[in-house]
């Protein structure tokens, strides 16, 4: 590939990310210009485009029907409802909120990648927080590291930790006996800057809950039927690739979204056009424009040619390897939504420890479905800390940080790239040195 494209390329990319970072442009235009660039430059042609965007289905497919299916239900007011009884339950303390909120996400992310999760209970926030007095963005930002890290209890946790677990081919109970004190690690390290970052709203006390609102549900035998549906997805989203047929996540999102909006349209409860005008296309199009720039970076050779600097670098020093991969990972994760990011760096480290001699070439084969030598796991374990926590320092790093703020932005406020930084950069610095020592502890030494 000419070296022009590929440094097109780079540019692009740093271009789009500079943009981001200094909030000159909306983060889905910068996106979108950045791929139609690469488009209009020959770089890519709009089938290779194309081609990547559909490489990625399943993550758009999935966010696409989760979006449709909680739109679906909110005419029935049940969001509202959940939120009162969450500030009751927590007795109006900001603190007990804040652990709410940590107890809520935690157990759900260990079993639903964490953007879905997002997904799910974000819209339960806004009015909570509405009826306690607070800003309802640090609350959302909360729940975002919480899913983000929660991630890492289970293989299937994180998208991220899934595609990496995949590629060296653990086991679920493996990744449990190895890797989910990690994870529960990474949460204790949240709950532990609680009253510190969260100081306002931890020390918040409503004292008079009579006069909070009591929000009625509607139309509860819709709901009821939406319920069934709700259950249906989240039961096929935890069984549905083990069956013999085996059904994909974003296969179970679509058929739950396509069931609500004929629930909703039955009963006239809302339009079906009035449901898709407010899915959230513009974090849709954001995905889309990334999965373009990241494969541009792939197709003119920029992230096989990194392997050689890795090479280079690191030799056959697994330990040096292991904490250099995980902070270099996970810096590099806050500013790559880490789906893509770890998408391109596994061919990148498996080419690595074959040019070293660290691993027979044989590993290099899509469907290659031995064991890695033992040595050499720790790497891809401290990418997968890397990429999954990193993506906790800023508002690009993950997709359910995306997705936060899309929701964010419905409910009339934007999560700034600045103030996500705030929250963001103190968590995760304190969650990649707390997880290079649990590597280096548990695997290295």
């Amino acid at each position: 590939m000419e070296n022009w494209q590929a440094f097109l390329s780079v540019i692009t990319f740093l271009g789009v990310i500079i943009l981001v970072m200094t909030e000159w442009v909306h983060l889905t235009i910068a996106a979108l210009l950045g791929a139609l660039l690469l488009v209009f430059t020959n770089v890519m042609t709009l089938e290779e485009a194309v081609g990547y965007i559909g490489n990625s289905h399943g993550t758009l497919g999935l966010f696409f029907g989760v979006m449709v299916l909680v739109r679906a239900f909110e005419p029935t007011k049940i969001f509202d409802y959940l939120a009162t009884q969450i500030v009751l339950l927590a007795k109006g303390q900001g603190k007990r909120l804040l652990l709410g909120i940590v107890g809520m996400v935690t157990p759900i992310c260990a079993v639903l990648p964490n953007a879905t999760t997002v997904m799910l209970l974000a819209p339960l926030i806004p009015p909570m927080a509405e009826e306690l007095g607070i800003n309802f963005v640090p609350l959302l930002i909360l729940m975002v590291f919480v899913a983000n890290s929660a991630g890492l209890l289970t293989l299937v946790g994180d998208p991220a930790t899934f595609i990496v677990g995949d590629a060296v081919n653990i086991s679920f109970t493996d990744y449990l006996f190895k890797l989910s004190l990690g994870g529960v690690i990474a949460v204790a390290v949240v709950i532990a800057t609680l009253p510190f970052l969260f100081r306002k709203i931890w020390n918040t006390q409503l004292d008079n809950l009579e006069h909070l609102p009591h929000p009625q549900i509607n139309h509860p035998r819709v709901l009821s039927v939406g319920a069934v549906i709700v259950a249906f997805v989240l039961i096929f989203f935890v069984i549905g690739e083990s069956l013999p047929i085996p059904i994909s996540p974003a296969a179970v999102a679509l058929l739950g979204a396509a069931l609500a909006l004929l629930l909703s349209h039955h009963s006239k409860i809302d339009s079906v056009n009035n449901i898709l005008r407010d899915v959230d296309w513009s974090t849709l199009i954001f995905f889309m424009s990334i999965f373009v720039l990241i494969g541009g970076l792939e197709k003119t050779g920029i992230i096989n040619g990194l392997s050689g600097v890795l090479a280079a670098i690191l030799g056959k020093n697994i330990v040096l390897g292991s904490l250099v991969l995980l902070f270099v990972v996970g810096i590099l994760s806050s500013l790559i939504p880490n789906i893509p990011l770890v998408v391109a760096m596994v061919p990148l480290l498996k080419q690595y420890i074959v040019n070293v001699g660290l691993a027979p070439p044989e590993v290099l084969a899509q469907d290659f479905q031995g064991q890695f030598p033992p040595e050499v796991l720790p790497l891809f374990y401290a990418m997968m800390f890397g990429a999954t926590l990193g993506g906790n320092g800023t508002l690009v790093g993950a997709s359910s940080n995306i997705v936060a703020a899309g929701i964010s932005e419905q409910h009339g406020r934007r999560i700034s790239f600045k103030t996500f930084l705030h929250y963001g950069i103190p968590v995760m610095v304190l969650q990649l040195v707390v997880s290079a020592l649990y590597v280096l502890v548990r695997f290295l030494l």
